[in-house]
């Protein structure tokens, strides 16, 4: 299914996300004052700024795939770590191990973070932390984070974690409490660099191999009673 009817040309020119419009708007303008006013080194360096947040807050068109017991990348980046670990407390999850898998997004990746299954929005915490390097495994329980706990239709409980990271100042969330998610359906975002993980029910296998690139709302990440795409070694010792 697709997540909107925007037309093909933005396959190739994705428009910008509101939350970026300020941004592009504003440099766009001072780039034009400081040009005017003849300083344009200056004028060059805020167009190179504003381009730069075009690129940065783009939201192009995803195609998520429908089908039961899957589960959907929340984010464009970089499979950091697939392990088995407790859930945040935060939510309220239980204790019990689940499968965690991360996604590291870097300043380039689209920042839009997507639902990862249909369902409804069961709870929400935020955490205050540090700022380190999301890339780095301890940035799961450190790092400043917004959580969210999505019950499915089946009556499990999925967790979506937006982790700030070294850059990343301001992480964003448009949903509340009660409110129903479709797969692939933007749900925040994180500016400027990010991690986002994904708890799971042990019930799931991973189909993502570490440093596997994936796409928000369209890589299958997990699949439900299935093996695991590949062993995966020398990552940790929870690690898959």
């Amino acid at each position: 299914k697709s997540d909107n009817l925007m037309p093909p040309k933005h396959q190739y020119f994705p428009p910008v996300h509101r939350e970026g419009s300020v941004w592009v708007i504003a440099s766009a303008i001072i780039a034009a004052a400081f040009w005017w006013l003849g300083l344009g080194f200056l004028a060059f360096l805020v167009g190179m700024f504003a381009a730069f947040c075009a690129y940065f807050f783009r939201d192009p068109r995803r195609i998520v795939p429908e089908g039961d017991g899957i589960l959907v990348a929340p984010a464009d980046g970089r499979i950091d770590d697939i392990s088995h670990v407790s859930p945040p407390s935060e939510l309220a999850m239980g204790d019990d191990d689940m499968l965690r898998i991360s996604i590291f997004l870097s300043v380039l990746d689209v920042h839009i973070n997507r639902a990862p299954v249909d369902g409804v929005v069961q709870k929400i915490a935020y955490a205050r932390g540090s700022f380190r390097n999301a890339a780095s495994a301890e940035a799961s329980t450190v790092n400043e984070r917004n959580m969210m706990a999505i019950a499915t239709d089946d009556d499990e409980v999925i967790g979506v974690v937006q982790i700030a990271g070294l850059i990343a100042r301001r992480i964003l969330c448009w949903s509340g409490e009660g409110d129903r998610l479709e797969a692939g359906e933007r749900f925040g975002m994180i500016r400027f660099g990010s991690r986002t993980d994904v708890y799971v029910p042990l019930s799931y296998a991973p189909q993502v191999a570490l440093g596997q690139r994936t796409i928000g709302g369209e890589t299958i990440i997990a699949r439900k009673g299935v093996e695991a795409l590949k062993v995966r070694q020398n990552h940790g010792q929870n690690s898959l």
